[in-house]
């Protein structure tokens, strides 16, 4: 650049000479001049020289600024205490509780999609669409012969998911906060005749009492993920679940409210999904089975949101435990009113039945009292006042007690 810059002031000056010469008469006469003339001549070549070397390094300065800019915004985008502080927060996790209990909105509608069962998984799936987002689905998942700390290893474990969901082609590790334990990963999934679609997601899991677990994954952006015209991001993703074990079963359920915009149509997506989410659940047991007998410790130096599980706050686990103890106070309550309405029910009947034989009863006498009262004196008449007395007889007498004939 600055040979260049030379040259280009050579050739500048070369011209202004011509003109400061004006012809080949000039020198001889003004040989004083002559020497002048050269002396501006190089004081113009060394301005020059010092201005091409000036801007040389002043655009070598700009270029060393930006690309520290860049490290530095790098760096920052990959430092946990700067990026992924608020990325998932504790009021995710308050609204994700609300969300599995379906305390939010109650003038939400929901449409029920799914309900299926075997001998070892069962599921049950709705769907509602909010004004404000697209479908959202709660799903409760029953598996038996599960432990929670497993049904949790293996919903997070994204390495093997790829082994046996053939939706999921890439994954990889973003970046760790170890202080919130948020952890961020870009994922690419699959979908027939569509472009793929491309996932740049953070979470965060918790532990509460009584082996709980929760877990929070929603969109993000990251400076190792830029954009790609191969693949579709999808710009709005918000999902969460909560694993715990069903009271005095071996099983463990995991109950999961999911939103999602992947720029699919609404309804196909939906008829999509009941047509064809039974048959990945199943596939997604026959994993769960083969995770459990497979060795699955991950390297004590690979940092994850699972190594660094969190714990739920107090006042949320509180929340959790009073939800819980009011779920199951309704369903005593519920029980009793039913237990009660029963016997109001069953009261009524047999007070009922009396009723109806104490009429019967009356019209048996009153027809027997008609009888006598004509002076019927035909054998036919006194057996049919006979058996009527000794029906009469018979009811009036308490259980247990011989009847006199």
């Amino acid at each position: 650049m600055i040979s260049i810059l030379l040259i280009s002031s050579l050739r500048d000056m070369s011209n202004l000479a011509g003109i400061l010469a004006g012809s080949v008469e000039f020198w001889p006469e003004n040989f004083h001049g002559g020497w002048a003339t050269a002396l501006v001549l190089g004081f113009i070549l060394l301005w020059h020289s010092v201005r091409a070397f000036t801007d040389s390094r002043r655009r070598r300065s700009r270029s060393t600024q930006l690309l520290g800019f860049r490290k530095t915004s790098l760096s920052r985008a990959t430092n946990p205490q700067t990026s992924t502080s608020e990325i998932v927060s504790e009021v995710d996790l308050r609204n994700l509780v609300n969300d599995l209990d379906e305390k939010c909105k109650e003038n939400e509608k929901w449409d029920n999609v799914v309900d299926k069962r075997n001998n070892l998984v069962t599921y049950n799936a709705k769907c509602c669409k909010p004004k404000d987002g697209p479908l959202k689905y709660l799903s409760v998942t029953v598996f038996e012969n599960c432990s929670t700390e497993l049904l949790r290893d293996f919903y997070i474990d994204n390495e093997y998911r790829k082994q046996w969901d053939k939706m999921l082609v890439e994954h990889e590790q973003l970046q760790v906060d170890e202080i919130n334990g948020t952890e961020m990963g870009r994922s690419i999934k699959k979908f027939p005749l569509l472009t793929p679609r491309e996932y740049v997601l953070a979470w965060r899991v918790w532990e509460g009492k009584e082996k709980t677990f929760y877990c929070f994954i929603k969109e993000c952006e990251h400076a190792l993920a830029p954009r790609q015209k191969k693949y579709v991001r999808v710009a709005f993703f918000r999902s969460g679940w909560r694993i715990k074990k069903v009271p005095g079963r071996n099983a463990c359920e995991i109950r999961m409210v999911h939103q999602e915009d992947a720029g699919l149509n609404v309804e196909m997506a939906k008829l999509a999904f009941a047509k064809g989410i039974w048959n990945y659940v199943c596939k997604m047991d026959a994993a769960l089975r083969k995770y459990s007998a497979i060795s699955h410790s991950q390297s004590s130096s690979l940092k994850t949101a699972l190594t660094l599980l969190q714990k739920v706050p107090p006042e949320l686990d509180t929340i959790t435990k009073t939800t819980r103890n009011s779920l199951q106070a309704s369903s005593s309550i519920s029980t009793v009113g039913r237990q009660a309405t029963g016997e109001v029910t069953q009261k009524r009947k047999l007070l009922r039945k009396p009723s109806k034989k104490v009429v019967a009863n009356g019209l048996l006498l009153l027809g027997g009292i008609v009888c006598l009262s004509r002076g019927h004196s035909a054998l036919g008449a006194k057996l049919a006042i006979a058996c009527i007395l000794k029906k009469l007889t018979k009811h009036a007498t308490p259980s247990g007690q011989a009847v006199p004939n």
